[in-house]
């Protein structure tokens, strides 16, 4: 699974081609979670609050471009959150 950004000990990692809904993979120490692009809600696993927020603010900034690179299947990283 590509990895496409990481900070402070978040991974942030999409499969390409993969089941509906669009969404990306979010891995933090032993928590993994998987997040949905449109809404940002967590579909599945959890993660601590705190690292749940900082990839919402994350995911928020990059909105679009999560879906572009879901849709085209267009791998490339995305900037990290500073």
């Amino acid at each position: 699974m590509p990895e496409i950004s990481r900070f402070l000990g978040i991974i942030i990692t999409m499969y390409f081609c993969d089941h509906n809904p669009p969404h990306f993979h979010v891995r933090y120490n032993e928590y993994r979670a998987k997040f949905e692009i449109k809404t940002l809600n967590i579909i599945d696993g959890s993660v601590p609050a705190k690292v749940r927020g900082l990839v919402e603010e994350w995911a928020e900034l990059h909105q679009k471009e999560l879906l572009d690179m879901w849709v085209n299947a267009d791998y490339h990283k995305i900037e990290p959150l500073v």
